[in-house]
């Protein structure tokens, strides 16, 4: 599915280049289950937008299903994210003012879904995370769980073949984050997704088949880690 070769990426600012990843080399295969770990501001959250085709690397090669999205044209590219690319953030990133039927239908809207369908599939999308009950209600009168599940349905409403989480577990209490945790496995194993996230949560992690280490732009080991130190040399197809 994905293969990066020597994944650089330089952002200009007042003081100079900043270099956010200095060169990474990783396979993620079909299916993977994937945690991202590492110092904050040492490259995770970049190495996640470069996955999802949100930015473009500086220098290098992101392949995906055989295609190189960091030279893609940039109306195949978003073609790309809205077809094959679910997105779950910390911040759920839902809009107040839309209640949860609106918020996931709105990841509809660029695939031209009529209007009948879209409330369909995001229905069903919402009944899929448990929430059948709470289609009309404002992202404020939800628990943060609940907005969370919201958030996922939003991604999961397009039928990705990848889901993309960044700090999915961030805002949640303990309860809450085993539980949407839980939930993400269960997506993983029914459906066969792709799943690659970001965390700063250790549990989080260990729940992955794969833990990376990203630590001044590059993949690293956690000392100590064989399992882990195995498990990233072996480059899976």
């Amino acid at each position: 599915m994905y293969e990066l070769t020597n994944v650089i990426k330089k952002y200009e600012t007042k003081r100079g280049p900043v270099t956010a990843l200095a060169g990474i080399d990783l396979t993620i295969a079909d299916g993977d289950l994937v945690a991202i770990q590492g110092p904050t501001g040492h490259g995770k959250s970049t190495l996640l937008q470069m996955l999802g085709g949100l930015d473009r690397p500086t220098s290098g090669t992101i392949t995906f299903d055989g295609e190189d999205i960091g030279t893609m044209p940039e109306r195949r590219l978003a073609d790309l994210r809205a077809h094959k690319f679910g997105f779950v953030f910390q911040s759920f990133n839902l809009v107040p003012t839309l209640s949860a039927l609106e918020n996931v239908e709105a990841a509809l809207v660029p695939l031209t879904v009529p209007a009948a369908e879209r409330r369909e599939r995001a229905s069903r999308a919402l009944a899929e995370v448990g929430l059948a009950e709470r289609l009309d209600h404002l992202p404020s009168e939800l628990s943060g769980g609940q907005q969370q599940r919201v958030a996922i349905a939003r991604a999961l409403v397009k039928e990705p073949k990848v889901i993309l989480a960044d700090e999915p577990t961030g805002n949640l209490d303990e309860d809450t984050r085993d539980e949407i945790i839980e939930f993400i496995e269960e997506l993983h194993r029914e459906r066969g997704l792709t799943v690659i996230m970001v965390t700063h949560d250790t549990w989080v992690a260990q729940r992955a088949q794969r833990t990376l280490w990203i630590q001044k732009g590059k993949v690293k080991l956690r000392t100590g880690a064989p399992e882990q130190e195995r498990r990233l040399r072996t480059r899976r197809r």
